[in-house]
């Protein structure tokens, strides 16, 4: 896996520590990989997040949104009491806890989760507030147009 050491960044920039972090641990080599997962764009403020949770049941998953941080956990429960007809020679679905956790950028906020075959699907909207939108601003000119005075050429010219 590549490295990039990110040292002279943090001695030339001031404010950009948070990023600079995010990419640190982006790219460490402890990030799981397990579950997959898709992020896709669904239009120009929508986004979805597809997580492959099979095996998972709907009450062993959580999603929980704090501040600008998406956290999708997944915890199995045990064998109902215990019992099991079958024994298991080899364990290929991976029914093992995992979470994911997931940055958010400012304004974005989960809408709906939903789970089919095996998929979380998680709704995302990027809702900008009336007073960050970007408007237009008229352009007014403050000095009076030029009379025209009739008769000055003549005058001048005398």
């Amino acid at each position: 896996m590549r490295t990039y050491d990110l040292t002279p960044f943090y001695r030339s920039t001031v404010g950009f520590d948070r990023l600079f972090s995010l990419l640190d641990r982006s790219t460490a080599d402890g990030s799981p990989g397990y579950p997959p997962y898709n992020i896709e764009r669904t239009g120009e403020n929508s986004y979805r997040i597809t997580v492959a949770v099979s095996g998972f049941s709907q009450g062993e998953l959580s999603i929980v949104a704090k501040e600008n941080t998406l956290t999708i956990k997944g915890e199995k429960t045990a064998n109902e009491n215990g019992k099991e007809s079958s024994e298991v020679l080899y364990r290929g679905i991976a029914a093992r806890a995992f979470e994911r956790v997931f940055q958010l950028a400012d304004f974005v906020v989960v809408k709906n989760a939903s789970l089919e075959n095996g998929l979380l699907h998680v709704d995302l909207v990027r809702e900008i507030p009336e007073a960050k939108k970007p408007r237009s601003i008229p352009i007014s000119t403050s000095a009076p147009a030029a009379q025209v005075v009739e008769g000055s050429a003549e005058k001048a010219a005398a």
